[in-house]
């Protein structure tokens, strides 16, 4: 895994909408991890939330497909680290949202109905909130790409 870029936005152009939010439910991981809906929260709180914010940075990471799992959650930490980075800084409400489920443990338990082992790590996917990532970025299929953001300020 390799971030390819870094792009603030205004968080004015992000939009929240119930679309990634029901193409999430044709997911295999609905429902199964705390980032997921519908234990993430719901699109409409996130659109109030979101607007909250006036700065965003979406972060376009490489992958290697043929490791996914393992480059995911290498994105995910990243994120992670950025966001205790903006913290440090004074950004105090920078919130990492992650780039699909959270797969930040080999085994899940919270899968197996067991309470998450690290509550305080997992953030919500981006779809999982209906934030349509396609208005921000062009989408291009071919590439082996992931997509994260940090809502800042």
């Amino acid at each position: 895994m390799r971030a390819l870029w870094e792009r603030e936005i205004n968080a004015g152009e992000i939009v929240v909408s119930p679309r990634p939010v029901w193409k999430c439910m044709t997911c295999p991981m609905y429902g199964k991890r705390p980032s997921c809906p519908p234990h993430a929260p719901d699109w409409r709180e996130a659109r109030e939330w979101v607007s909250h914010f006036r700065k965003a940075l979406i972060i376009k990471f490489e992958i290697d497909m043929d490791d996914f799992e393992a480059e995911k959650r290498k994105a995910i930490l990243y994120l992670l680290k950025r966001e205790e980075e903006l913290f440090k800084e004074g950004k105090m409400y920078a919130m990492a949202l992650f780039p699909g489920s959270c797969n930040l443990c080999d085994d899940c338990t919270f899968e197996r109905g067991e309470p998450c082992r690290m509550p305080t790590k997992v953030r919500p996917s981006v779809d999982a909130i209906g934030i349509e990532i396609s208005r921000l970025v062009e989408i291009d299929f071919s590439e082996s790409v992931l997509y994260g953001m940090l809502l800042v300020e």
